[in-house]
C-alpha cells in the first residue's frame, strides 16, 4: 500500500523524523530508507534503540509506532497521492472481476483509512496488526491468499520495496515489481515496470500464469 498505491512513504519518514527530532535524535534519508517496506514492530524497536544509543532516553517500541501510525494516517486523510496509473488499475481490475487484497505493513486504522476511498475495490485486507509475522515473512501474502480462497501461487503480489517482494517471493506469489524509493533489482521470474499505468488486467494475468514482464529501465 505505502508506496504502491499511495505515495506515503514520505509522511512515515517526516514521522520518523519529527518523533526523534523530539527526543533528540537525528535521522537521516538513508537510514529511513532502510525501513521502508517493515513490519511496524520492526520499524518501532530499530527506532526506539536509535534514539537510546544516541540520547540515552528509552522509549517503548510500541508507543512509537502508535505515534508514527497516527501522524501519518492525519496525513493520508488531509491529502492523500496515489501513485500512477494504480487508481487506473485498481478500476479496471474492478471491472474484469477479478478479486483483490490490499496488504499492508500499516495498522488496520490506516489501512481501512486507504481502503474507505476506493470502496468495493478490495475483497480482503490484511493488515500489519493482524499478522503474527510481518513483511519479508510469507504471513501476510499467504493469509491474504487464504481469505481470498484461491491459491497464492496464481495470486500477483504488487510491491514496491525489496521487503515486499521477498515476503511476495516467499509465499510462493508471482510478484511485480514497481520501484518507488528503494531500488529492486532483476531476478529470474520477477517482473518489474516503472509504474503501475504500465499494466492492465491481461497483463497480470500473463504475470499470474508464470510469465515474466521486465519494463523497467535501469539508469
Amino acid at each position: 500500500m505505502d508506496g504502491t498505491l499511495v505515495d506515503s512513504e514520505p509522511h512515515w519518514i517526516a514521522a520518523e523524523t519529527a518523533l526523534l527530532g523530539r527526543h533528540g535524535a537525528s535521522w537521516s534519508h538513508e537510514q529511513a530508507l532502510a525501513l521502508v517496506g517493515s513490519a511496524l514492530p520492526e520499524s518501532g524497536r530499530v527506532l526506539a534503540e536509535h534514539v537510546r544509543a544516541c540520547t540515552g532516553v528509552v522509549l517503548d517500541p510500541a508507543a512509537v509506532v502508535a505515534e508514527l501510525v497516527e501522524a501519518v494516517n492525519v496525513q493520508v486523510r488531509a491529502a492523500v497521492v496515489w501513485r500512477p496509473g494504480a487508481l487506473e488499475l485498481l478500476a479496471a481490475l474492478g471491472a474484469a472481476g477479478v478479486p483483490c487484497a490490499l496488504v499492508t505493513m500499516s495498522y488496520r486504522s490506516l489501512a481501512d483509512t486507504v481502503a474507505a476511498m476506493v470502496p468495493g475495490a478490495f475483497s480482503v485486507v490484511v493488515a500489519g496488526d493482524e499478522v503474527e509475522r510481518g513483511k519479508p515473512s510469507p504471513d501476510p501474502y499467504l493469509r491474504a491468499a487464504q481469505l481470498l480462497g484461491v491459491d497464492v501461487r496464481r495470486c500477483v503480489v504488487i510491491e514496491d520495496s525489496p521487503t515486499g517482494v521477498a515476503s511476495g517471493e516467499a509465499a510462493g506469489a508471482n510478484v511485480l515489481a514497481c520501484p518507488h524509493m528503494v531500488p529492486i533489482p532483476a531476478a529470474p521470474g520477477r517482473s518489474r515496470v516503472a509504474s503501475l499505468a504500465q499494466v492492465d488486467p491481461a497483463a497480470l494475468g500473463r504475470i499470474a500464469a508464470g510469465e515474466s514482464l521486465d519494463a523497467l529501465v535501469e539508469v
